[in-house]
């Protein structure tokens, strides 16, 4: 992109730059700030890791899981929706390189503006699956066992980076709709909420009546509920929780390149 910039200062034509070149860069450009601020990651890691310690020990002997041990039925909700909790600075970043007139110079280059859209979430991607195998190994330290074969939970952990992805792109039409950094922050605790309003810290059975209806029909318990089913050697809500991944890329991902677009 620098002899791209570079050639528009000399007052000629730059060449259309490739999808795949364009999108490696941005994205190499994405994960330049986490390796340029660790923080973040060390941070994001000890947080998600005292989250977990709180729920297995403080509210875990006074919850009931059903046949299985309450960590059995943690670990598998935790890790599938571990991206709605880091999701927030995914939004904040897209929302700040807005702020800091960043999107304002690639939009200026002839960029395809799908790129902008896939290097941002093949980074966030990356650091999402960082955040979810750290989380599976914590569980493994304090008593997560697998209770299917070892092929059923690589699966599982399939359907956690494929989430991962959608719920990226999420956050990075949270970020472009947000008209400041604050209000990206606070945008996105709405899918906050959705993880705690599912089954993944309790069974959506024990909600009363209307709340049970409204966790059992929103995208996070039949994600949530594969992911489980798959650690126990079963396939259940693997299909329906592959359908709503499907319908949230299709919806968001077009939105974003749009937004983009209109920017």
């Amino acid at each position: 992109m620098t002899s791209i910039a570079q050639r528009l200062d000399r007052g000629t034509e730059p060449r259309p730059v490739g999808l795949l070149t364009s999108t490696l860069t941005i994205t190499r450009r994405a994960g330049l700030r986490y390796v340029r601020t660790p923080q973040l990651i060390v941070m994001a890691t000890l947080q998600m890791s005292l989250f977990f310690l709180i729920y297995r020990y403080m509210f875990g002997g006074s919850i009931h899981a059903g046949s299985i041990p309450y960590v059995d039925y943690l670990v598998p909700g935790y890790a599938a929706t571990i991206v709605l909790f880091s999701g927030g600075g995914i939004a904040v970043a897209v929302a700040e390189d807005r702020a800091e007139g960043f999107t304002d110079r690639l939009l200026s280059l002839p960029l395809p503006r799908r790129a902008l859209v896939l290097g941002r979430a093949l980074a966030d991607s990356i650091t999402n699956a960082w955040s979810i195998v750290t989380t599976v190994a914590v569980g493994f330290l304090f008593g997560f066992r697998l209770h299917g074969s070892v092929l059923d939970g690589l699966g599982a952990l399939g359907l956690c980076l494929v989430y991962g992805v959608v719920f990226t792109l999420v956050f990075i039409v949270m970020g472009l709709f947000a008209p400041n950094v604050q209000a990206a922050q606070g945008m996105s605790l709405i899918a906050f909420i959705l993880a705690f309003i599912s089954s993944t810290y309790v069974p959506a059975a024990s909600m009363p009546g209307w709340l049970e209806r409204f966790a059992e029909n929103q995208p996070i318990t039949p994600m949530v509920n594969a992911v489980r089913s798959l650690l126990t050697g079963s396939s259940h809500d693997v299909a329906l929780a592959l359908a709503w991944s499907a319908l949230l890329l299709a919806v968001f991902t077009p939105i974003a390149v749009a937004r983009y677009r209109k920017a």
